[in-house]
Order: C-alpha cells, then sequence, then structure tokens
C-alpha cells in the first residue's frame, strides 16, 4: 500500500499551485524506500542515489507541497527523513548559490560546532583546504559529499567537500542512544582536504533560506507526530475507547490541525519571500511542543506495552525524542524574545 500523505491547509503560495501532492517523479519511488527503512538509512539513501530527475527546492511556489513530502516521509520513517532533509537542504543552498548539483551523489549539510573541536579553511595558490575536526556530521561515512562549515580569517564559511577523500577520516561515533541509531552522528577529521567555497564569508547564516531550511526540519518533526497520532488512533480503534482515550485522541487531533496551519502558512510566507527568523523560531517552538505533547499523550493513552513490545512504535517514538533536540527548547525562546523586543519600537506591539 502506498504511504498516506500528509496534507496541509493552504498557506497561500505565490504560485497558486493547487493542492496534489509534490510534483516530482521520484517523490513516489522515495515514499516507497522510506517504508523499507525501518530505522536504517540504506533503502533511502539508495533512493536519492538513483533519482533521476533535479530536486525540487523551497521558495519557488511548490514549499507547501515539499514539506508535505518530508513530513509524510517522517511518518513513515523518521530515519529516512533524517537522510532525506539535509540532502534537499544541500539541493536548495547550492540552488541559492547557482552551483551545479552533481548527478548519483548523497549529502549532509555540517554546520554544527561543539566544545573542543575546530574546524579550519586555508587557501594557498588559490586552492582552499579544510583542517581540523567537525562534530555532528550525521552519516558521513555513507554519503558522497557534504556542505561543512568551517572558520576562516574573515569568518565562517560555508564549503563543498567530497566524503571519500583520504584526507577526510570519519571518526568511529559514540554514539548511544536509541534513537536514531541508524544515523550515526560523530566528528570528521579533515587534514588539508581539498574544499570548493560555496558563496562568500558569512553567505550560509545570512542567505534567505537559512530560516526556510529550519522549518523544513520542523516539518520532519511533525511527520513523527503524525506517526504517533496513526499509532493511537489504531490502538483507539482496537478496543472501545473511554472518555479519557477519547480526550486524549482528541486533544493530539488539536494539536496536529495546529501545527499543520502553522507549517502551511510558512509555507506560503517562503514562497512569497517573507519568511524571517521570527517566523522559523516560532513555528519550530510550536511543532516541538507539539511533538513532546503526541510522545507523552502517546505514552498515557496505550501504556506500557507498544514501547515494550512494538517495535516500529518504540523506534519511533526514540527517534522523534532526540530528532526535536535540534530546537534548543527555551533557548530558541530566549532568541525569539530578543527579536521582539530589538525589533519593534515602543510605540508598536506586535500583536
Amino acid at each position: 500500500m502506498e504511504p498516506s500523505l500528509i496534507v496541509f491547509p493552504q498557506g497561500g503560495t505565490a504560485s497558486g499551485e493547487a493542492q496534489g501532492g509534490l510534483k516530482w517523479p521520484d517523490s513516489s519511488r522515495l515514499l516507497r524506500a522510506a517504508a523499507e527503512c525501518k530505522g536504517r538509512p540504506g533503502p533511502i539513501l539508495r533512493a536519492l542515489e538513483q533519482a533521476e530527475e533535479g530536486l525540487p527546492v523551497p521558495g519557488e511556489g511548490s514549499t507547501k507541497q515539499l514539506w508535505e513530502f518530508f513530513a509524510s516521509i517522517a511518518a513513515v520513517d523518521l530515519v529516512a527523513a533524517r537522510t532525506l532533509e539535509p540532502h534537499f537542504d544541500a539541493a536548495a543552498i547550492l540552488h541559492q548559490a547557482s552551483m551545479p548539483w552533481p548527478e548519483a551523489s548523497t549529502w549532509g549539510v555540517f554546520a554544527a560546532e561543539g566544545p573542543g573541536a575546530r574546524l579550519e579553511a586555508s587557501q594557498v595558490a588559490g586552492q582552499w583546504s579544510l583542517t581540523g575536526t567537525k562534530p555532528w556530521c550525521s552519516l558521513a561515512g555513507q554519503l558522497t559529499h557534504a556542505l561543512i562549515s568551517a572558520h576562516t580569517e574573515q569568518g565562517r564559511r560555508l564549503f563543498m567537500i567530497e566524503l571519500g577523500h583520504p584526507s577526510a577520516d570519519v571518526v568511529d561515533a559514540q554514539w548511544v542512544s536509541r534513537g536514531l541509531s541508524g544515523v550515526p552522528s560523530g566528528p570528521l577529521r579533515c587534514q588539508q582536504t581539498p574544499a570548493q567555497p560555496v558563496g562568500e564569508t558569512g553567505w550560509y547564516l545570512e542567505r534567505p533560506g537559512f530560516a526556510v531550511g529550519g522549518v523544513g526540519v520542523a516539518a520532519c518533526w511533525f511527520g513523527g507526530a503524525v506517526g504517533l497520532f496513526r499509532h493511537l488512533l489504531s490502538s483507539a480503534r482496537r478496543r472501545e475507547p473511554d472518555q479519557l482515550a477519547l480526550a486524549w485522541l482528541g486533544e493530539a487531533d488539536r494539536l496536529l490541525a495546529s501545527g499543520a496551519g502553522l507549517l502551511g502558512r510558512a509555507a506560503g510566507l517562503a514562497d512569497q519571500g517573507e519568511l524571517g527568523p521570527r517566523e522559523a523560531l516560532q513555528t519550530r517552538g510550536e511543532i516541538s511542543r507539539i511533538c513532546e505533547r503526541l510522545i507523552q499523550l502517546s505514552g498515557h493513552a496505550t501504556g506500557p506495552g507498544p514501547m515494550a513490545m512494538d517495535d516500529e512504535h518504540a523506534r519511533r517514538v526514540a527517534d522523534l525524542s532526540i530528532y526535536i533536540r535540534q530546537h534548543h527548547a527555551a533557548r530558541d525562546d530566549a532568541a525569539l524574545g530578543r527579536m521582539v523586543l530589538e525589533n519593534h519600537s515602543k510605540e508598536y506591539a506586535p500583536w
């Protein structure tokens, strides 16, 4: 059976494209590959490498359909979504930078920083190279390429590297988490690894698509919450639910409707070129909260049995629990509060 598609409310996209799913020939094949993953990235990686059409990018009239696709993948398997989303993000970044997309390739985006790890970029005779250690390089041992941020004398800059190069050594990850165990995210150690700049210094964080990419991740979180809802609904159908079970199911439905509306609105803003950091933080924070509540509701409604005996459900709970930690909780809310305070005068309130 074809995995069912998640549909967000219409977000008022600039193109006015009709609903009906992502108009990309490989989308159905990738949905089928996600169903084969079962917590392993191999099937989705092979499907991505074999994609025959150029990847769709957000912000060009079909953002809602693209995020619906991300959520639909995630509702089937969160490891598949965690593997697919940065691949699409890399395509969007290269598109913004007017750089070509290599065929038969798989991509990661490694831009996180960490204590005790620093990646430096240097240029000799016009050739850039990277030396040092980059943390949080998910699937670096299984991908062909990566976009990776490094420090230069002028500031942080984004580079493109080939991950199979002998100077780029994938360090065995000490990944003990049960969540996303199929996507180890250990360090990458570079020693004069050849690199190609992507954009100017500071461009990666300042480009208009940065906020849009952040909400694309939230669409994947949302898909994980939909997967939990589907399990909750299936459980309610197997036996006559009491009033508490009905209340939990109703709350879950209400929360998902709210999250879908937010994502639809954000997609419309993205296609109009108006999705900024404030809107991205609003959406990511609320989707993260919805996911946390769905995890809680699922446990309250179904008890310990599925967590102990249902491999797919237990894996989804563990995967989603660590995936949403890409949201920095109260720290991201503090960043949002600072934006509100600094960007509005004393005479004007945003609400």
